[in-house]
């Protein structure tokens, strides 16, 4: 590990989260907003769903790791709402389950330390048009919209319950009323747009979030923030 320490920003979650270094995603805007003040660290997985995630809590965020996370930013809730199939294989995963699972993912993460803060992604809408579009699908889809919003509502829900604080990007991406045609790249996966979206979202809450100490961007301390003699005015 390098050094200085500084906080660990941890981005758990599905496809979402592994591109969101691509396109202008919101991960790297927040390590750009955040150099110098804290390390944003990928954990993504394409094709995850919530039963994925409970199966590797703990290699991924074990209990007895000398260093614990300041934050970690949970996304799952996409892949789990997609149509199950007569071989009950692929990424679905029930609803009641779904939330279930979200709430041990919450439960672990928060016993982590005492200053481990957690924030829950809930799932954006779709575009349905373009998926059929870009990925030439004549029948099913596997998703619809409808459902998307049904599994962010649950999650939103379930933060409430246990206390984690959430970002509802399923209304967040549909109030730009050109959401259609710029917030994604093929349907599902943020574009720039959408990505700037998400960044602003996750910011706000943790501006307003009443954490000791605030893990917002102007609150944080920049590392070796005096000017050297050496740098170019």
């Amino acid at each position: 590990m390098v050094g200085p320490q500084r906080p660990q920003f941890v981005l758990f979650g599905s496809s979402i989260v592994q591109f969101s270094f691509s396109n202008q995603g919101w991960g790297a805007i927040l390590a750009h907003l955040y150099c110098r003040k804290a390390d944003i660290v990928l954990r993504g997985y394409s094709g995850w769903n919530s039963r994925r995630a409970v199966q590797v809590l703990d290699q991924v965020f074990p209990k007895d790791a000398a260093v614990q996370p300041s934050l970690v930013i949970v996304y799952f809730g996409g892949n789990d709402s997609m149509h199950p199939r007569p071989s009950n294989l692929g990424p679905h995963v029930p609803l009641p389950e779904y939330v279930e699972n979200m709430k041990k993912i919450a439960v672990h993460l928060k016993s982590l330390s005492e200053k481990t803060r957690v924030i829950f992604l809930s799932a954006p809408p779709i575009n349905e048009a373009q998926i059929r579009e870009s990925l030439r699908i004549l029948g099913d889809l596997g998703r619809t919209n409808e459902r998307c919003g049904i599994y962010s509502e649950a999650c939103l829900e379930l933060c409430k319950e246990v206390g984690v604080k959430a970002v509802d990007l399923w209304t967040a991406l549909q109030q730009r009323d050109d959401w259609l045609d710029v917030c994604f790249t093929d349907g599902i996966h943020l574009s720039g747009e959408g990505s700037e979206i998400v960044a602003k979202e996750i910011l706000k809450v943790l501006k307003e979030a009443e954490w000791e100490p605030s893990l917002h961007l102007e609150s944080l301390p920049t590392e070796f923030s005096d000017d050297s003699p050496d740098d170019p005015l």
